[in-house]
């Protein structure tokens, strides 16, 4: 059995459970974050959850690095993986690719391309909008100066980063907050590009589609 069949098949069997492993971590560090002063255990059982999907997401990364048999490649070529490493928080992005997997699996699609790349697209917006939302609230909420002071400020400055409009009304004052700011930013305008030329293309098609059916002038 070749290094891609093995691959995929490892890929298949465990993406459902490590996509369920991403939201079990994402809802730990949002209690941690929005419920403060947790009782010493709860808070290390929280962290414990959170820890312990980390190692499922390296475990992973590591098979799928050892049966791609690309070496140092696989880093580069699979940037998403490697940035859930250092970032699990990320991890729910891969999550949005479990419906797909289950439609290949047996072999169908429910929805056409376009439709996918809208339907995936707005999945990763909220994600990384509540993940963003939450880190920037954890990192703001008691700096000097801050104008994010609650949950709500935050979400509403992650809504309006990730749709580049930036009103500029609460913005993050600290190195990290800034710093999850510009990976926020970076994270908006690809989403935007993605479902803009999605959408772009779509027309492109139906318009010559349509000209193709009414055929050259004159005829």
């Amino acid at each position: 059995m070749d290094d891609d069949s093995r691959a995929w098949r490892w890929e298949s069997r465990t993406d459902l459970p490590l996509a369920i492993a991403s939201l079990i971590y994402l809802a730990a560090y949002a209690v941690h974050v929005l419920v403060p002063g947790l009782p010493a255990a709860v808070d290390l059982a929280l962290r414990s959850v959170q820890l312990l999907a980390w190692a499922l997401f390296v475990a992973d990364y590591a098979v799928r690095w050892r049966l791609s048999g690309m070496g140092p490649r696989f880093v580069a070529r699979h940037w998403l993986d490697t940035l859930v490493v250092l970032l699990p928080l990320m991890r729910p992005l891969r999550s949005v690719r479990t419906q797909e997997l289950v439609e290949r699996r047996h072999g169908r699609t429910q929805l056409p391309l376009h439709a996918r790349v809208i339907v995936y697209t707005g999945l990763s917006a909220v994600l990384v909008g509540f993940a963003g939302a939450l880190a920037v609230y954890q990192q703001e909420r008691g700096a000097p100066h801050a104008t994010i002071r609650t949950f709500g400020d935050s979400v509403w400055w992650a809504c309006s980063t990730l749709a580049t409009v930036g009103y500029g009304d609460v913005a993050p004052v600290t190195f990290w907050g800034r710093t999850i700011a510009v990976v926020l930013m970076i994270c908006g305008l690809g989403l935007l590009g993605a479902v803009t030329g999605s959408f772009s293309t779509l027309l492109l098609q139906r318009f010559s589609r349509e000209a193709d059916e009414e055929g050259p002038p004159g005829r």
